[in-house]
């Protein structure tokens, strides 16, 4: 059985307003990751993604460029114990 784990992180740059969070999901589902994405007041976006430690991988190197308007400055990233959730959300 494959290894499941999730991510939390944090992005910033210039992630809102330029399709991130509708971009992150698309990638999400691509990947059968589930999670969500949100924007913050701050001017950062939250992801929590849980799926295969390789499709989660992969995420995350997407996460580092993002979408083609987007300008990705950094991403934290911490690795959580695995949870579940049914789908891939913005919230």
């Amino acid at each position: 059985m494959k290894e499941k784990i999730c991510i939390h992180c944090y992005v910033t740059g210039k992630v809102q307003g330029v399709w991130f969070r509708a971009s992150t999901k698309e990638q999400a589902e691509k990947l059968n990751i589930t999670g969500w994405v949100k924007n913050l007041p701050d001017g950062k976006v939250e992801v929590l993604a849980c799926g295969d430690k390789t499709a989660i991988e992969q995420f995350y190197a997407w996460l580092q460029q993002g979408p083609q308007l987007a300008r990705v400055d950094a991403v934290s990233y911490e690795e959580l114990s695995a949870q579940v959730f049914a789908k891939f959300e913005v919230v």
